[in-house]
């Protein structure tokens, strides 16, 4: 895989537990996403709409998976991006 182009990102959710983020790595996000929503994406995702709130590129999934790693702990972020669905823009 190495040599593809990966991508990073952060979806969004609002539900009766309020607002929730994920944060993943892929390939090809219009795939994941309707993998996500299909109920075949990640276990903590199912039975939710989520909405794709942004995304990065990089050019391999050694980069791609060191910036998932760091999204995931950024919680300041994932809520400033979260403000936005919530807000409406």
């Amino acid at each position: 895989m190495s040599g593809d182009t990966c991508f990073v990102y952060v979806l969004g959710s609002t539900g009766k537990g309020g607002h929730r983020t994920y944060v993943g790595w892929t390939t090809d996000l219009d795939q994941r996403l309707t993998r996500h929503n299909g109920g075949t994406g990640a276990r903590s995702t199912r039975g939710r709409v989520w909405f794709m709130l942004y995304a990065e590129r990089y050019p391999d999934r050694r980069a791609a998976m060191s910036r998932e790693w760091h999204l995931k702990r950024d919680r300041a972020f994932r809520k400033m991006i979260a403000s936005a669905l919530i807000d409406g823009g």
